[in-house]
């Protein structure tokens, strides 16, 4: 059983790595024995020695994954630092808030850019060298905004409803040639991105209320999943999304 869920000789690269929800998965992926390059905005060197310590290759590179016409350059520096990608997780994501009638257009696009256009460009150019491989495991992080729609987030629930369907559309293509493309979508988790709803006590409190575990999620809750669906345990699973949501589509 623990080969089943072993990554160990495995390449994996988490975008949005150094902190949230991205950094507990890649800490995940370390103890399972993969090796991991964690790209952020910022270089995070600390990242990298927790990471190290789980005996694994492990580096971190600063790299704005909105620079989309930049991400063969990113593709290359990983392989040259890290070796063939066998694993990645999409995970970098950004929400701006705003009423919906007076969105700016701009967040909008920089919400687009990020959370969707990116996720495809990174699918695309890491997953051409899988496919011909014929082996590779792609893991999109959805939302529960990828079910619902929000309030003053239409930008970020846009973006989350397409990145569910990308993954689905992926896996129609992909799987037959051994690439699975799967999501996670995280509940509402303890994180600096929910840090406005945290600090609301009504709406914290009506969050907290909603959920059948009646406790926020935490980071570590999506080390499980991430190893999964980046494991030989996962392999007939093709374009499906797992909520780590503590039951909250189900009530």
């Amino acid at each position: 059983m623990n080969e089943l869920f072993s990554l160990q000789g495995k390449n994996a690269v988490v975008t949005g790595g150094s902190r949230g929800l991205g950094k507990e998965m890649a800490l995940g992926l370390a103890q399972a024995g993969a090796n991991v390059a964690v790209i952020s905005r910022k270089s995070a060197p600390e990242v990298e020695e927790e990471l190290k310590a789980y005996g694994v290759h492990a580096v971190s590179i600063a790299f704005d994954i909105g620079q989309i016409e930049q991400h063969e350059e990113l593709v290359n520096l990983v392989e040259a630092q890290l070796g063939p990608v066998d694993i990645l997780i999409n995970n970098a994501g950004i929400q701006k808030r705003h009423p919906a009638a007076e969105f700016p257009q701009q967040d909008w696009q920089a919400v687009m850019d990020i959370n969707l256009h990116a996720v495809f460009s990174l699918c695309q150019l890491f997953g051409r060298p899988m496919l011909a491989r014929g082996a590779g495991k792609i893991i999109n992080i959805a939302s529960l905004l990828s079910y619902q729609g929000g309030v003053n987030i239409p930008a970020y629930t846009a973006s989350k409803h397409a990145v569910s369907g990308l993954t689905k559309a992926l896996a129609n293509e992909w799987a037959s040639k051994g690439v699975h493309v799967n999501a996670i979508a995280p509940g509402y988790m303890a994180t600096e991105m929910n840090d406005a709803l945290i600090n609301d006590e009504t709406r914290s409190r009506q969050i907290l209320e909603r959920i059948p575990a009646q406790q926020w999620g935490s980071g570590q809750d999506m080390q499980g999943a991430a190893v999964f669906l980046a494991s030989a345990a996962s392999n007939y699973i093709h374009g499906f999304t797992i909520a780590v949501d503590g039951g909250w589509l189900a009530g």
